[in-house]
């Protein structure tokens, strides 16, 4: 015995207006009373990622994320061979927005001349989804693109011979699938194809509030922030840069001071600067003295110099400064780039 039309409906309506499993008859256990959860799909690879920007009403003509199709330019569609004569015709395109967005997308539906969709609307026959009266209504599915006319009749007074459906709405064209998320905003984060950023100076925190470990995993390379030494954030403990003035990569351990790390190099890089007093300059600035005192070697006349009682540096103005200005055409010496420089 064939499954009746009343115990499908009632299928459906428990499905789709109560997310429930249908396990009796609608005489022995109404949709409320199904206890059995059964949630419609939510398929993660035909999610509109960009759903929020479709605009309460429809355009005009295409912008944005949704592609339109005016009464004077509509989407020309093909009869279903399959079905019976007339009865199914197929855009070949998705994703039509319906008129949950609002009622203007609503589509529009002709029937005019073959490959003459310009004057479908001007010189077709419009038809409409409640029909005319005589049991010819029609649905259209706007997530397949696809009009069918459900009712007993096909449209009334219709010649389809020598005929074409015309289609005039709009579809969402924008990014579609979780796993193209791009083009919006989620939260205080801007995701543009494989770019996120934060529009305001917040931080971007990647919390792993377990156990786990955060991997970088492929064949590529970590790319560090890069900036000069006048950009330098106010040191915090662990963080890492390359300083541009340097051409050093650089970090912070205690959160308070910055520390050159410790590279491999086919020759010790160690630089000297000479300055000559003059009788009254104390600060003496050169990029390659952007380091911690306890790492320069300083001679004035081949005397050395102690560090913090002879002299101090400023990592942020690359300058030494001495504690007495020396003599007027004092030669003086500053050697820098030892290894575990702090700066």
């Amino acid at each position: 015995m064939a499954i009746s039309d009343a115990k499908k409906i009632d299928y459906l309506w428990k499905k789709i207006g109560y997310g429930a499993t249908k396990t009796d008859t609608n005489a022995n256990k109404g949709a409320p009373n199904e206890a059995i959860a059964s949630p419609l799909l939510l398929r993660g690879d035909r999610t509109w990622n960009e759903a929020s920007t479709v605009t309460g009403t429809m355009p005009a003509s295409t912008t944005g994320v949704m592609t339109i199709y005016p009464t004077t330019a509509p989407q020309e569609t093909t009869n279903d061979n399959t079905s019976t004569a007339n009865r199914t015709w197929k855009t070949g395109l998705t994703d039509w927005i319906p008129p949950e967005f609002g009622a203007t997308y609503g589509v529009k539906v002709y029937v005019h001349t073959s490959s003459d969709g310009g004057n479908a609307a001007s010189g077709g026959t419009r038809v409409f989804a409640a029909g005319s009266g005589n049991n010819d209504e029609y649905f259209f599915d706007y997530q397949s693109g696809v009009v069918h006319f459900i009712g007993t009749n096909l449209p009334n007074g219709v010649n389809f011979s020598g005929k074409s459906v015309y289609i005039s709405g709009g579809r969402y064209t924008g990014d579609i699938g979780l796993q193209n998320v791009g083009g919006g905003s989620v939260g205080d984060l801007t995701i543009i194809g494989s770019t996120i950023s934060a529009p305001s100076n917040a931080d971007l925190t990647f919390d792993n509030s377990g156990t786990g470990n955060y991997i970088f995993a492929g064949t590529g390379q970590l790319t560090l922030p890069k900036g000069t030494t006048a950009e330098r954030p106010t040191p915090q403990e662990g963080i890492l840069r390359f300083n541009s003035t340097l051409g050093k990569f650089e970090g912070s351990e205690d959160g308070s001071s910055w520390s050159q790390l410790r590279t491999e190099h086919t020759s010790q890089e160690i630089t000297k600067d000479v300055f000559t007093g003059d009788g009254s300059s104390q600060v003496f600035i050169s990029p390659h003295v952007a380091t911690d005192s306890k790492n320069l070697i300083v001679y004035i006349d081949g005397v050395m110099q102690e560090p913090t009682e002879n002299y101090t540096t400023d990592g942020s103005t690359s300058s030494i400064t001495i504690s007495e200005a020396p003599h007027l055409g004092a030669r003086i010496i500053v050697m820098s780039g030892f290894a575990d420089a702090q700066t």
